[in-house]
């Protein structure tokens, strides 16, 4: 427990969170398009085929933060448009 306790601590006084991060160092999150898949994509590079970048300000930074769960009913059309997604998409 106590090592546990430290490493908290070091987070908190680093100012890093002990949230789940949807992409590591180094890369970028990326939502599928017509559906509520995502990915991460190198930075620098551009998203893989079938996806694009989160719209600005609507991009996920933590594993349940706001924007994560809103992309768990929402998607991106083939022209960038905010879409709802259907039951089972």
């Amino acid at each position: 427990m106590g090592l546990a306790l430290a490493g908290v601590t070091a987070a908190v006084l680093t100012g890093c969170s002990t949230e789940d991060a949807i992409c590591g160092g180094g890369e970028y999150p990326v939502l599928r398009v017509g559906s509520s898949g995502s990915a991460c994509a190198p930075k620098g590079e551009e998203p893989p085929k079938g996806y694009a970048r989160y719209p600005e300000g609507k991009v996920p930074e933590h594993v349940g933060d706001k924007w994560d769960t809103y992309w768990e009913t929402h998607t991106v059309d083939k022209d960038g448009k905010n879409a709802k997604l259907k039951d089972g998409q």
